[in-house]
């Protein structure tokens, strides 16, 4: 078995991301090849731990997750249910056949929110057994409007059960550095964005265009398939591939923005679950939050942002001719 991790600072995958991808997702080894790790079996059993924290009870919990739960199943096209299953005393995180949500006191992690761990079967890439923690010793709040001074638990939740799903981090966000050595948010297009939320927000708690498209692309109907198109490319610099470019698909007429990556040293690219329609191509560096956020290994980020030659048509059903995207030194 291959025990993958994920959490809101960092995402460790066994390999890159299956060569389809149109979000960054988890991945699991079989027979060497990458495949998505996915939850087979639905609805996906949740327990609570039945421990609070800080004036947030495990009710309060319970509603937070249930909230947040009910927003990824709400996704029109996909194929994703929960259930909860009831109050434990078993904390979220171990081996113990529950997928667990609740607080851990983790001080040594000052910077992580959450995090969510997994057990994965290596020989099918099958979810079987996943928990999030909630770090304790950062005030949270399940107030309807928000608190100031406390993180939104149900944001959170939100994120955490996307990496729960089986996403990645979407790099879809704008970030500033701080004096401190830490990045602040200033805009953010994407519940799966890595970096922290700000305190007393509620906006996240809603998902984006990218992170829809990311739970299409692993738990699509069948109607999802015929009718979302997809964009096939590559980046090159110097006439070589680049890799770990960040790609963004803009939808002139509806204002969608939906992200992907190039995930080999062949700069090769494809952006999936598009609606169908004209997209303008961005292509920039990943220098919004640190890379290893999103690859385990160096990435390029020695190019300047680049936009295609021209407007590329995602047809539904299907995918466009392949556009190369040139990008120059910094």
């Amino acid at each position: 078995m291959t025990r993958l991790i994920a959490m809101t600072a960092v995402v460790l995958l066994t390999a890159g991301a299956a060569s389809s991808s149109a979000y960054l997702k988890l991945g699991a080894v079989v027979n060497g090849r990458v495949v998505d790790a996915t939850w087979q079996q639905q609805p996906i059993g949740l327990f609570i731990s039945d421990s609070g924290s800080n004036g947030v009870s495990a009710s309060d919990v319970r509603g937070a997750v249930e909230r947040a739960a009910a927003t990824w199943s709400a996704v029109e096209g996909a194929n994703v249910r929960f259930a909860y299953q009831g109050m434990t005393s078993a904390p979220p995180e171990g081996t113990d056949g529950k997928n667990t949500i609740g607080f851990l006191e983790r001080p040594d992690l000052d910077r992580v929110l959450g995090a969510t761990s997994f057990m994965v079967d290596a020989t099918t890439g099958e979810i079987y057994e996943a928990d999030i923690f909630f770090n304790s010793s950062f005030a949270f709040s399940v107030s309807p409007g928000g608190q100031n001074g406390r993180i939104d638990l149900e944001s959170l939740a939100l994120h955490e059960l996307g990496h729960l799903l089986g996403l990645g981090h979407s790099a879809i966000g704008e970030t500033e550095r701080l004096s401190n050595g830490g990045r602040r948010v200033s805009g953010s297009g994407a519940v799966m964005f890595p970096i922290a939320m700000t305190a007393g927000a509620i906006s996240e708690r809603v998902l984006e265009a990218d992170d829809k498209a990311g739970l299409l692309d692993l738990y699509p109907t069948g109607s999802v398939v015929s009718d979302t198109g997809g964009i096939v490319g590559r980046v090159t610099k110097s006439g070589r591939g680049v890799r770990g470019a960040h790609l963004v698909a803009f939808n002139p007429e509806t204002h969608i923005m939906i992200g992907s990556f190039t995930l080999s040293e062949s700069g090769e690219f494809v952006i999936g679950r598009l609606p169908p329609g004209p997209y303008i191509l961005r292509v920039e560096p990943l220098d919004d939050a640190e890379p290893d956020n999103f690859f385990p290994a160096a990435v390029d980020t020695d190019f300047r942002v680049t936009y295609a030659p021209r407007m590329v048509v995602a047809p539904r059903g299907g995918s466009s001719m392949p556009i190369e995207i040139q990008v120059l030194p910094k």
